[in-house]
């Protein structure tokens, strides 16, 4: 390839990705602004969206919820009935457990996920280095293109269990417990949320 045609491939290389990044961070600052973003995420995405060669396209700073689901258990009927994104009271859950007229219920602690974007290989190595430093186990790269890799990152830290099937199943004991375990975890998420924001501003610029 001549070279002043490899200068052009890259000039326009360039141009798409801060064209990808710009329209993420307007994306990103508008789901801040409508209160769509989860509290505990924000500090670590304000600080990749001020960096030169990376961005954010989508996260979840983890929740704890209730879904409930066809009697096929099929994913496309599932809906959330309750969900929260922060510690909760097994009272909430007892309450909520009373009220749903559904056929299944399932009680579900789930952890991060945050897909990052950058503009080379390099870079997107040192995302998964950023991972391997703050414990995050599950991370790979989803996308890789000329100018734009994305790298999706995902918590270990979850819960999951049947709580009604036809009938409630889940004594008030074990509902107890899973709430106690749910909270456990999602603190534990929180603080990997803490050391992935405090290695991101040491690994990436």
């Amino acid at each position: 390839m001549p070279q002043t045609e490899e200068k052009k491939n890259t000039i326009e290389e360039k141009t798409r990705f801060e064209m990808t990044k710009r329209h993420h961070k307007e994306t990103y600052e508008e789901a801040k602004k409508m209160g769509r973003m989860d509290d505990d995420f924000i500090p670590l995405c304000d600080y990749i969206a001020s960096t030169k060669n990376y961005f954010t396209s989508s996260s979840c700073a983890g929740r704890i919820a209730l879904i409930g689901l066809s009697e096929e258990e099929t994913k496309q009927e599932s809906a959330f009935y309750r969900k929260w994104h922060r510690t909760i009271k097994t009272k909430e859950v007892l309450d909520a457990v009373k009220g749903f007229k559904g056929k299944v219920l399932w009680f579900k602690q789930e952890p991060l996920i945050l897909h990052l974007g950058t503009n080379t290989l390099e870079n997107a190595k040192k995302v998964l280095s950023l991972c391997e430093k703050t414990g995050i186990k599950r991370a790979g790269i989803k996308v890789a293109k000329n100018g734009k890799f994305i790298i999706e990152m995902l918590g270990t830290q979850n819960v999951n269990a049947p709580i009604k099937e036809g009938k409630i199943i889940a004594e008030k004991k074990y509902l107890i417990y899973l709430v106690k375990k749910a909270n456990e975890k999602f603190k534990k998420n929180q603080e990997l949320i803490k050391k992935l924001e405090k290695q991101a501003k040491e690994d990436l610029e």
